[in-house]
C-alpha cells in the first residue's frame, strides 16, 4: 500500500482532510441510523439528538469544504493521482 510519506505538504494536508471528512461522514450517518431506529419503533428523536445531528452535519460540511480547498492546493497531476489512489 502506498504511503503519504513521499507526498508534498499540500498533499498530506489534503489526505488528512479526506480522513477528517470520512470520519465526520461516518459520525453523521451513525447518528442518522440511531434516529431512524427511533422512528421505526414509533418514537422520535429528542431535542438533544436533533441538535447533535445538526452539529455533526455542520462539522461534516466544514470538513467537505476543507477537503475541497486542500485538493485544489495540490497542483501536480501525478501527485494528485497518487493521492486519489491512497483515498481509494
Amino acid at each position: 500500500m502506498q504511503s503519504v510519506d513521499g507526498l508534498s505538504e499540500e498533499a498530506k494536508v489534503a489526505y488528512q482532510a479526506f480522513v477528517d471528512m470520512s470520519d465526520s461522514k461516518t459520525a453523521h450517518f451513525n447518528c442518522l441510523e440511531t434516529i431512524d431506529s427511533l422512528y421505526e419503533s414509533g418514537g422520535a428523536p429528542s431535542i438533544a439528538e436533533n441538535l447533535e445531528l445538526k452539529k455533526l452535519l455542520a462539522n461534516h460540511d466544514k470538513n467537505v469544504l476543507a477537503f475541497k480547498t486542500a485538493m485544489a492546493a495540490v497542483t501536480d497531476s501525478d501527485e494528485k493521482k497518487s493521492l486519489i489512489q491512497l483515498m481509494s
